[in-house]
């Protein structure tokens, strides 16, 4: 018998899991998952569990800071996914099996100093060094004005990317416009991979807060809307540039925000194509769904009615705005927590 999460992927869905814990890697891997990504939150939760307090200690003693410290287990704990999800990526010959890399969030905070031009400057610096000698890595960059306009330097040098915090089709068409550019740059521009993170259930919380007045029909269905246009404004794009390889989507922001929401709201909204990155605990719930099937529903938009309603009552650009406002907060600040538990941690492991 077919499980809910193989019926998925049978839809179309290339699925990636949103973790790098090596345990919950290994349990997808038998879902059918293909891909992983990390970021900040998920290595600290990952140290928070103590599982790595032995390495933290070996790190401590060879004179690491929590700098140091935090990025030397960000990629050890990468390197380990990638490896598992190796042979995924020989096998689709670099289409699939990728694990993603999040640079520096601090490049992103308040009270960073850095000009937009130098935090291009930083972000391609670190996006080549963090790339340099994997063929299953990809490179997170922030949809922000310093991470847009470092795109094309990053694409051009051959770096697998990943652009995420994509709220607007706005944002969408500067990072994949830029990537493109890049991507001419190289001796082979065939050799292009690239994928864009669309934020989903994000959009929904934010339009149940901010847009009250939209009619039940709609409320609920702008981060599915928006997700679709820009998913089908890519098909688009790329159809004609004769690539090997697929540039596409990653749905992201997966859970549901709403309690009276079921758990496979967005995943069966957008299966048939792309990829999803699902949170360990919607992968486990829907996996969890004796008899669940899905199909091809990612091309089906909602009614005209809704559209039209959407369109009229909701401003994107302010959504966009107040989102990517609320999205670099949840941005850096795990970084910064992610440095104060390896400081805490010191102390432990320090004394035992």
């Amino acid at each position: 018998m077919v499980t809910p999460l193989e019926s998925l992927v049978q839809s179309g869905t290339k699925l990636w899991l949103d973790s790098v814990d090596p345990d919950l890697v290994k349990e997808n891997l038998s879902f059918g998952a293909t891909g992983a990504t990390s970021n900040p939150a998920i290595v600290s939760d990952l140290i928070k569990s103590g599982r790595f307090d032995e390495e933290i200690s070996d790190l401590v003693e060879q004179g690491l800071d929590n700098e140091a410290i935090a990025w030397e287990l960000t990629d050890r704990l990468v390197r380990r996914a990638q490896k598992e999800f190796e042979e995924i990526h020989k096998k689709t010959n670099g289409n699939d099996g990728y694990v993603s890399f999040e640079l520096d969030p601090l490049l992103e905070d308040e009270d960073c100093s850095l000009s937009v031009e130098e935090r291009a400057d930083r972000y391609v610096e670190l996006g080549k060094k963090w790339s340099a000698g994997h063929t299953n890595r990809m490179i997170k960059v922030p949809a922000t004005p310093g991470g847009l306009a470092a795109l094309e330097r990053l694409s051009a040098a051959g770096v697998t990317l990943n652009v995420t915090l994509i709220f607007s089709s706005r944002q969408y068409e500067i990072a994949r416009d830029n990537i493109w550019k890049g991507a001419q740059q190289r001796q082979d521009p065939k050799t292009l991979k690239s994928v864009y993170s669309i934020f989903v259930s994000r959009i929904d919380a934010y339009t149940d807060k901010k847009y009250s007045n939209l009619s039940d029909a709609a409320q609920g269905q702008v981060g599915i809307l928006n997700a679709k246009r820009i998913w089908k404004e890519n098909k688009e794009f790329w159809a004609d540039k004769g690539l090997p390889l697929q540039q596409e989507m990653i749905f992201a922001s997966m859970g549901t925000k709403m309690p009276e929401d079921p758990k496979d709201k967005y995943v069966a909204a957008l299966a048939g194509s792309d990829i999803q990155t699902n949170p360990p605990g919607t992968n486990t719930a829907v996996q969890e769904m004796s008899g669940k099937t899905f199909e091809s529903r990612v091309g089906d938009f909602p009614s005209d009615e809704v559209c039209s309603e959407i369109d009229e009552k909701v401003d994107f650009a302010l959504m966009e705005d107040d989102l990517m406002k609320e999205g670099l907060a949840k941005f850096a600040t795990p970084q910064k927590d992610l440095l104060d538990l390896i400081e805490k941690k010191r102390g432990v492991v320090s004394k035992s």
